[in-house]
């Protein structure tokens, strides 16, 4: 098996048996099994919103507007446009993020199910020490010039999942054939809440779904540092229960 894949057998058998149980808990099960897998432990807690007190932590780029609101539990974005909302504080590895996203299907101009996306480990290669100092319009070609991890689970309108690892290049999205997925048990489905879990653990990086890893990657020069961003475009996502973690790798028996 490749250095960079992990047995799964420890993850299904939690996923399965948390299956019944409330979302709160089932989450707790997920992020100890994603940690498991990884030969981690979960350790303190680096940052967290119950969005309940407005953005305050946030900073949204939006391409042509839109409407992003933290309130009652929830992070809501409705954009007509590409739509980046930061976390405004850095990160450290090694480091878990989790959280519950939702893609919306009503009656709303933007219900369109696509692109819930994402960057973690994020630097711009034009102000790499402050991310903010470079002014971006939401438009996803301005990103282009990160130095970061991504994930678009369910873009082109729901038509593709990818993983990809952003080199600060404009014009160069870099991709490998097994990080670019179609299958449909790989897309969104509509107003099903999910949880996502992000992993940066030194040189392995890994996505999640419900506990269910659905990207990992072997990194030799890892981003150990940097900013989080929710990132859709045209698209109406509500967003819950953000929790940031350290990992803590397991010791090396001698």
């Amino acid at each position: 098996m490749p250095p960079h894949l992990f047995p799964r057998s420890l993850l299904v058998l939690v996923g399965c048996a948390c299956s019944a149980l409330p979302l709160a808990a089932q989450n707790q099960s997920f992020a100890a099994a994603v940690a498991a897998e990884q030969h981690a432990t979960v350790g303190k807690l680096l940052a967290s919103d119950d969005f309940t007190r407005g953005l305050d932590q946030w900073k949204p780029e939006l391409e042509k507007g839109g409407q992003v609101t933290a309130k009652d539990g929830r992070l809501e974005i409705d954009v007509p446009g590409g739509a980046t909302i930061w976390l405004k504080a850095p990160l450290e590895g090694p480091l878990l993020i989790e959280y519950e996203a939702t893609a919306v299907k009503a009656t709303g101009v933007n219900d369109r199910v696509s692109d819930l996306n994402c960057f973690w480990m994020a630097r711009d290669a034009r102000s790499p020490a402050d991310l903010f100092a470079t002014p971006r319009t939401g438009a996803f070609a301005d990103y282009d010039q990160l130095k970061c991890y991504y994930v678009g689970l369910g873009g082109n309108t729901n038509t593709t999942t990818r993983f990809r690892r952003y080199i600060g290049e404009k014009g160069n999205r870099p991709i490998l054939p097994e990080h670019d997925l179609t299958a449909p048990e790989f897309l969104l489905k509509p107003n099903v809440a999910q949880t996502i879990q992000l992993v940066a653990l030194d040189h392995e990086i890994a996505y999640y779904r419900d506990g269910r890893r659905i990207f990992s990657y072997h990194d030799p020069e890892p981003y150990r540092n940097g900013w989080f961003g929710f990132r859709t475009t045209w698209n109406h996502l509500v967003i819950r229960n953000l929790r940031i973690h350290s990992l803590v790798k397991a010791s090396t028996p001698r």
